[in-house]
């Protein structure tokens, strides 16, 4: 059995981007996300046109809520 593949939009030009509540103001080093429907967009705050990752929302939750519980440890 093939299983089918999702496309993902390419264009998030028309996305509103946002970074975390606990980055501040002026962070340059940061990575920006953007919801749209069906995916979830990250980018690099200091690259704004350049390419963003494109996660399926369940893939996108899944690496906040480890990253929450601390499976990726702190440096």
């Amino acid at each position: 059995m093939e299983m089918a593949t999702k496309r993902f939009p390419e264009d998030l030009t028309q996305a509103t981007w946002f970074k975390s509540s606990k980055s501040g103001p002026n962070c340059d080093n940061c990575v920006e996300v953007a919801y749209v429907i069906g995916a979830v967009g990250v980018r690099d705050s200091k690259d704004k046109t350049g390419p963003a990752l494109v996660f399926a929302p369940g893939e996108w939750n899944a690496f906040v809520a480890d990253a929450r519980n601390g499976a990726f440890g702190q440096h």
